[in-house]
């Protein structure tokens, strides 16, 4: 389920919601962030914006991968692109990196955001991606 996380502009969702056309439109989703390489690439509408990222959720993620996504997010957030950030489940690799980007965006901390993102929602973020993020984090601040 596709949900909306922050300043009108970023929605969390699942391998299922960012290949969903019916609910991209209804959302008014313009962008899609894919982060997971265990899925098939989506085939989206012509108009919408498709960036891909293949992160695992764990260790084994080359860093350059991981700070090209968090700096696509970030872009995306300061266009006001409505934009879907989608890992296989949701719970994991979505919402870290959604966290490292709204905390550069917002001048938060990297974990402040993810416990705001992450309360009253299924999750399961990968201790070893985190400490990856936090990294990137560290690097681009």
């Amino acid at each position: 389920m596709i949900r909306p996380i922050y300043a009108d502009t970023l929605f969390l969702g699942n391998a299922l919601d960012a290949r969903d056309l019916k609910s991209l439109y209804d959302h008014r989703i313009s962008a899609v962030v894919d982060l997971a390489i265990n899925e098939p690439p989506a085939q989206l509408a012509r108009e919408m914006i498709y960036c891909r990222f293949p992160i695992v959720d764990g260790n084994g993620n080359a860093e350059a991968t991981l700070v090209a996504a968090v700096r696509c997010v970030l872009l995306m957030v300061e266009s006001q692109h409505r934009t879907l950030i989608a890992c296989s489940a949701g719970m994991s690799r979505s919402p870290a990196v959604a966290s490292v980007a709204i905390a550069l965006t917002s001048n938060r901390s990297p974990e402040e955001c993810l416990v705001e993102i992450v309360t009253g929602a299924p999750h399961d973020v990968s201790p070893t991606l985190w400490s990856q993020l936090k990294s990137v984090y560290s690097r681009l601040t």
